[in-house]
């Protein structure tokens, strides 16, 4: 007989009043039915509170917890802590996700893997799929490849609250991946989920400061240096192959000009 382990879906909120019925009809719509959604308000000075009392009439399995702000890591780690599920989402309160991706999730969970994630697809001020890399830990290090709101065990792993400029999630499953040695992570073939993108998201602004994208991403490496330095070397064997690759890169293009000067001269030289 399949299992049918309960589900807890995490759901952060800040301000996002406006988004929050869509947020929470995609968590309503699921085809898999064993799911629990807990709605942590984050200090929001917005109606959050009277748009969740509604959801928590129309259906028991919706909880509410309310904090002081404290950012969106402190949020889902209140979350976590009161989740009674062996598996959990974070999903984020102005994002959505398709009818199907818990049912699909558990699908997985059963075959044995311990983080389930999609493609998607942005919403918003930007229509386009969103189609992401293939995992590998390596290439992890580098730059996030599994969205926040995959499907993952609970552990006592949480996410970092000093990291309130973003890449929090991408934290994360570094050190939810390391910490627990997680080796069975699955892509599903389809869009599960559905990403909103707004001009004034914590993100945009973070990806568009140079200054605080440099410190955070140096912030992730440096608490988890032993990682980087495992898997790429230390900071001067780094320098060197760098300095290694830039001498080989000129000497192709050189390569290649002097190619082109040749077939230029046998055509039209004298």
């Amino acid at each position: 007989m399949e299992n049918t382990p309960l589900i807890s879906v995490i759901v952060p909120c800040y301000n996002q009043a406006q988004y929050l019925d869509e947020c929470l009809q995609s968590v309503l719509d699921q085809t898999y039915q064993n799911w629990e959604c807990i709605i942590v308000n984050d200090g929001s000075p917005d109606n959050t509170e009277e748009v969740v009392q509604e959801w928590l009439v129309k259906d028991s399995r919706f909880s509410y917890l309310k904090k002081e702000n404290g950012g969106v890591a402190s949020a889902r780690n209140l979350g976590i802590d009161n989740s009674q599920a062996e598996w959990l989402i974070m999903l984020d309160g102005d994002d959505t996700i398709a009818p199907s991706y818990l049912q699909k999730g558990v699908v997985k969970a059963n075959e044995g893997m311990e983080i389930i994630y999609s493609d998607a697809k942005y919403f918003g001020a930007l229509d386009k799929d969103w189609l992401l890399e293939k995992y590998d830990f390596r290439k992890l290090l580098i730059n996030n490849l599994i969205f926040c709101p995959a499907i993952f065990k609970k552990s006592p792993v949480r996410f970092d609250e000093k990291m309130i400029h973003g890449l929090e999630d991408w934290e994360f499953w570094i050190n939810y991946i390391s910490t627990n040695h997680v080796t069975k992570i699955c892509k599903l073939n389809s869009i599960e989920l559905f990403y909103r993108i707004k001009e004034d998201s914590r993100n945009h602004i973070v990806n568009n400061d140079s200054s605080i994208l440099i410190k955070t991403k140096n912030y992730v490496y440096n608490k988890h240096l032993d990682l980087y330095i495992k898997y790429y070397g230390d900071y001067f064997t780094v320098c060197r192959a760098n300095e290694r690759a830039q001498i080989e890169i000129k000497k192709i293009l050189n390569s290649r000009r002097n190619i082109f000067m040749n077939k230029f001269l046998k055509l039209f030289g004298k």
